[in-house]
């Protein structure tokens, strides 16, 4: 299957292309610009320079959160677009899970973060063992002390990856001596572990239904909801 994959949960965008376990290409944007205006160019760019069109993808994969809020919706929205128009499969993904297995660690425990402001993290935990990736917990928002509990119990390296790694590592190091920072360039989600991570899963998502997965309301939401609460009479 050749399967195209978007990644936009975050500052940078990404597109990779894969024909069945096989990376054949990657674009990697990081200049400030907005998804929208990269996203769709980088991988007609891709397609082009791998000699294939947006008629030879039998798949698309997206990681469909958590992460930024514009980001993942333009994303999924990309990716429901493009697999509507082609009428082809679509893949929904775990950003967290793309990240971790983007890392591409043999041995140790792999530990996404991305910062969620106010203390917090989204943030998932799994191990890998020889090469075989487990996941251990489910996508979460959790709070850097209820992180470093958990964390502190891990006798095997503990890999960060994420948005957050910089925050959680000087955060948490000195609690935690096992933790290991990645460099930056290895520190970023890429659609390179968004088609891993489709690739994994035994079978599509339904395009009607495939949405962003955000664990939490934005801000925007938040203040909606306290404003009616106060007007709710007792």
């Amino acid at each position: 299957m050749l399967l195209l994959a978007f990644e936009t949960s975050a500052k940078a965008a990404s597109v990779a292309l894969f024909e069945d376990s096989t990376l054949l290409a990657e674009q990697y944007q990081n200049t400030g610009l907005t998804h929208s205006q990269t996203l769709l160019v980088m991988a007609e760019d891709l397609l082009k320079q791998c000699g294939k069109t947006a008629q030879d993808v039998q798949g698309v994969a997206v990681a469909n959160g958590p992460g930024s809020f514009t980001g993942v919706r333009i994303g999924v929205a990309a990716a429901k677009g493009f697999a509507w128009g082609s009428e082809i499969p679509i893949f929904g993904v775990s950003t967290l899970e793309a990240m971790a297995l983007g890392l591409g660690i043999s041995d140790g425990f792999v530990c996404p973060v991305m910062d969620a402001r106010r203390n917090q993290v989204y943030n998932a935990l799994f191990y890998v063992n020889q090469g075989v990736m487990i996941r251990q917990t489910p996508d979460r928002a959790i709070a850097l002390e209820d992180l470093k509990k958990e964390l502190k119990s891990l006798e095997k390296p503990i890999y960060l990856v994420g948005d957050g790694s910089i925050l959680c590592y000087n955060t948490l190091q000195k609690d935690i001596p096992g933790l290991i920072l990645p460099p930056e360039w290895k520190m970023h989600q890429r659609a390179v572990g968004v088609g891993l991570a489709a690739l994994r899963q035994e079978k599509p998502d339904d395009p009607a239904g495939l949405s962003p997965n955000y664990l939490r309301l934005s801000q925007a939401e938040r203040e909606r909801m306290e404003r009616q609460e106060k007007k709710a009479p007792l």
